[in-house]
């Protein structure tokens, strides 16, 4: 005779299995938590936090080592009423032992012009010593890091392939490979995250200015990055970097995010930064970009321009000591009000070709490290649309995409 169970032991083995599945679940959660799985939440209400402002989460992986920090000016922890502590300082109050700060182009303190050359020297505050990584010395030297633990990188990126603080990111990591050191990367929004566009880097065109087969704007945080780089094995010698990301919380790729502190000295607002991609072309040619002025990256012009009713003067200043046409008059496009960019603009510097004499040079050196390729020079030249151009970039563009899924850390 078959036995039964009663329906109170019935109703008690329903629970217990019930318990199991929900205790699995959580156990499942919290392991996809330590593998960098970032809670997501597209609630405007809720406030983004950086990897930076979430000390408890990397503060354990520090104690009783020697540190080193990649850091600039924005390299802050927030606090109430806006409010910031520098990272270094906070760290250095919580006792943890910071021995060395590398800083990136424009300096610790960002203030030092784009391309100019960055010291090595002694912060005064905390009296510790800064190592540049701007000029000479990209990467550290396994001397430079000789008896450092764990490195932390944490520097406000824009979102920009010809922004050099993402090729500063690729030397660090292939140093810590070399040299057997952790690398802890504090995440931070990409104020240009809502898309991806512009012509993909070729190879054979890698610079400083350009290190990754990636689009112009490439849509990842500098933390999602830097799983890419060790992921797509784009390390010399394809060493591996031992990574980890704190990610950001409340933030997905559409969140909109203001900078609170300008990344560098010539990206000064949100219009400006959303700008600069298409706006960066410029850098690469003769045609001044707004640096000299108070409105950097926000309109464009030169003396040999058309006369128009917009015109300005660019003069030596904070970011910017000597502009392209000091001091001439330069007649122009005023972008101060363009609404915000969802892509790359090459329109403008269609326009700026187009209205560049024929007797006047318009490609400076760099234009081609600055494109990633010659073939943006020659359609220029060959006088293709802003529309057929923009048409190109579109096949490497999602190549790209089908990449970029795979180190996605939010939505």
């Amino acid at each position: 005779m078959i036995s039964y169970p009663s329906k109170s032991t019935y109703f008690l083995l329903v629970f217990l299995l019930f318990f199991s599945f929900i205790s699995c679940s959580q156990s499942k959660s919290n392991k996809s938590k330590h593998t960098n799985s970032v809670r997501i939440s597209n609630n405007p209400n809720l406030k983004i936090t950086t990897g930076a402002d979430q000390t408890n989460e990397y503060l354990h992986l520090l104690t009783k080592k020697n540190i080193a920090v990649v850091a600039n000016q924005t390299s802050v922890i927030f606090k109430k009423n806006n409010l910031y502590r520098h990272l270094v300082d906070s760290l250095l109050s919580l006792n943890i032992k910071v021995s060395k700060v590398f800083s990136p182009e424009h300096g610790f303190r960002g203030n030092v012009d784009a391309g100019e050359k960055v010291e090595d020297g002694k912060d005064t505050k905390t009296g510790l010593p800064i190592v540049s990584l701007y000029g000479k010395n990209k990467k550290p030297s396994s001397e430079q890091l000789k008896n450092i633990d764990v490195v932390i990188f944490d520097i406000q990126d824009v979102g920009v392939r010809f922004y050099t603080y993402i090729s500063t990111l690729h030397y660090i990591m292939e140093a810590c490979a070399e040299n057997n050191i952790p690398l802890i990367v504090l995440d931070r929004p990409n104020p240009n995250g809502h898309y991806i566009d512009g012509p993909t880097l070729e190879i054979e065109h890698k610079s400083f200015v350009g290190m990754h087969p990636v689009p112009l704007v490439y849509g990842m945080t500098i933390g999602e990055y830097a799983q890419m780089i060790n992921g797509e094995a784009w390390l010399k010698n394809k060493v591996s970097c031992d990574l980890t990301v704190i990610p950001l919380k409340n933030y997905s790729h559409k969140s909109e995010y203001s900078l609170p502190l300008r990344p560098s000295p010539n990206l000064p607002n949100d219009k400006s930064i959303n700008l600069y991609p298409s706006l960066g072309f410029f850098e690469g040619t003769t045609i001044n970009a707004g640096r000299g002025t108070e409105n950097q990256f926000q309109q464009y012009g030169a003396p040999f321009f058309p006369k128009n009713e917009f015109s300005y003067s660019p003069k030596p200043n904070f970011g910017s000591k000597y502009p392209k046409h000091q001091d001439s008059i330069c007649y122009g496009v005023d972008l101060k009000n363009t609404p915000k960019l969802n892509a790359v603009n090459i329109e403008w510097l269609v326009d700026a070709y187009t209205k560049t004499p024929k007797n006047e040079t318009f490609f400076g050196k760099t234009f081609t490290i600055h494109a990633g390729n010659t073939t943006l020079e020659e359609q220029l030249k060959a006088g293709l649309s802003a529309k057929k151009i923009h048409q190109s970039w579109q096949a490497k563009i999602d190549e790209f995409k089908f990449i970029r899924k795979k180190y996605l850390l939010y939505n």
